[in-house]
């Protein structure tokens, strides 16, 4: 059996509220799950055991629905590239950041950049139209994340966490660039399973030679963070998103983007106990708005 699948035409209305709102909440929890996973197990190897995890379940899942993963070397190359930039350096570098202090919060705000960042590199990478709202949308919200920064940047875990972060942005925004260099598309489940075992082995390797093997200081909350992790945020949000992909398209996950920061403060205020000042809510709502506007799709021009 192939895993190349021809996309059926998506719908171009309004996306299914239960599996929007789903993803909305599971990608969100990722974000209050990465700092609590790094409070009970050092971060690069959190990650790689997520991944290693992941994959097994995503292989497991394909084997069984799809059968045999049939793709051309060069494709598969290109998968395994990808899948290391769009999973390994972002989440890597994200709960690196983590470790040094940053929220949760601030993680999703500045991950909610990422569609307009990926537009504005498509442009200078690929020479792709870039819209004047997608610029603005980018400074402004740039703007809005310097506003919830503050003068302090040791709130947020000092510049070194602050880095790190932003290496994950552009980790994910390459990434996405990278889905597009895949020449077929392959198979979501084949694809995941590639590209999450591609990033386990190398992250231990890495964890063993940074963090040692004394990584573990709470076994019980180090294996409820990896089982969210790769159970629910890896495996049920790739369905999610799955189904929000086949109802409108490959931008479907940007469409919802711009929810999850708020979503985030939420659980963030509820389990973790953060809380935004002033000043960083109104941070929070003009980025919100500005990758809002930057993200909406011009309007359609009826045919003749």
């Amino acid at each position: 059996m192939t895993s190349r699948t021809t996309a059926p035409t998506p719908n171009q209305g309004r996306l299914p509220f239960v599996p929007a709102a789903a993803f909305v909440v599971i990608w969100s929890s990722g974000y209050i799950v990465g700092p609590f996973g790094v409070e009970a197990m050092d971060p690069l190897m959190l990650v790689a055991f997520r991944f290693l995890l992941a994959a097994g379940l995503a292989w497991a899942l394909a084997r069984a629905l799809r059968g045999p993963l049939e793709v051309p070397r060069g494709d598969l190359l290109r998968m395994a590239a990808t899948g290391l930039v769009l999973n390994g350096v972002q989440f890597a570098a994200m709960y690196l950041a983590f470790e040094r202090g940053l929220g949760a919060t601030l993680g999703a705000l500045l991950h909610s950049l990422s569609p307009v960042l990926t537009a504005v590199l498509a442009a200078a990478l690929l020479h792709e139209r870039l819209r004047p709202v997608q610029v603005l949308g980018f400074v402004v919200g740039v703007g809005g994340v310097l506003l919830v920064l503050g003068p302090d940047l040791d709130q947020a875990g000092g510049p070194v966490a602050v880095a790190w972060a932003v290496l994950s942005v552009l980790g994910l925004s390459l990434g996405t660039l990278g889905q597009r260099w895949i020449g077929h598309a392959p198979d979501p489940l084949w694809s995941a399973a590639v590209q999450f075992g591609v990033c386990g082995p190398p992250l231990l390797v890495l964890a063993l030679a940074t963090e040692g093997t004394d990584v573990v200081r709470d076994p019980v909350d180090a294996a409820v963070a990896v089982l969210l992790l790769a159970v629910v945020n890896s495996i049920v949000g790739l369905g999610l998103l799955g189904l929000l992909v086949r109802a409108r398209g490959a931008g479907a996950a940007a469409s919802v983007f711009f929810v999850m920061p708020p979503v985030t403060a939420v659980m963030a205020w509820v389990v973790l106990g953060e809380t935004l000042g002033v000043r960083e809510l109104v941070g929070l709502v003009v980025t919100i708005a500005a990758v809002a506007a930057a993200t909406r799709g011009p309007r359609a021009v009826p045919a003749p």
